[in-house]
């Protein structure tokens, strides 16, 4: 899959279809009209040229010319600041803080539930499925407050929430109705070109 635009690159993106991670770095790409080469990585058969670039052997990883980048929010920072429009990041320091914080706040409180809710032992996965849904439904006041996640503006936050709203179905999550909020967000977000742009065969047959 290769994500194509009017700018010249060289870049490449060790991805995985199903990985949410590397899915918001494809949004990224995707808003910004970056030219990549996506070089699909199957995660139980990872290429050998991959571990030579990233001591982790993990996705995604961003090859730009000589520079190596592995984690996934210092490559969204990265790609927001290499190609400055449009900006996904605010331009004064207080915003750009918050932005940072919210981003750790999902990472913590919501990516790191996905093991959980991949896990095949119905015990454990019931109890992520439980402490996400309710973690969404709390914050539909949020989700309420603006057209984007805290944000009048589509921002990083944005492409970090959007593939696990996307995979909500996946992991048998249906929101009550006291997160309406929640899920018209996460359609608007569907619709966006970018966002059609970004998906991987994998995550398209995720909700089909």
């Amino acid at each position: 899959m290769a994500l194509v635009a009017n700018r010249r690159s060289v870049m490449n993106l060790f991805s995985s279809g199903l990985c949410p991670h590397s899915h918001s770095v494809r949004m990224v790409l995707a808003e910004k009209g970056i030219t990549v080469e996506i070089v699909d990585i199957d995660i139980n058969e990872k290429p050998e040229d991959l571990l030579d670039l990233n001591p982790y052997n993990s996705v995604p990883t961003l090859v730009d010319r000589e520079l190596v980048l592995y984690d996934p929010h210092t490559i969204m920072e990265y790609l927001d600041e290499r190609f400055p429009h449009p900006p996904l990041m605010p331009v004064d320091p207080v915003s750009r803080a918050r932005t940072r914080l919210a981003l750790y706040r999902i990472q913590q409180d919501w990516y790191e539930l996905v093991p959980a809710l991949e896990s095949k032992g119905e015990k454990t996965s019931a109890k992520a499925r439980k402490q996400l849904s309710d973690s969404l439904t709390s914050s539909a006041e949020v989700f309420a407050a603006k057209p984007f996640f805290l944000s009048d503006e589509f921002s990083l936050v944005d492409a970090l929430v959007t593939p696990i709203m996307w995979r909500l179905q996946k992991y048998r999550i249906d929101l009550p109705r006291q997160a309406k909020a929640v899920s018209d967000y996460a359609e608007r977000m569907f619709e966006r070109e970018s966002f059609q742009a970004s998906l991987s065969e994998a995550e398209r047959e995720m909700r089909e």
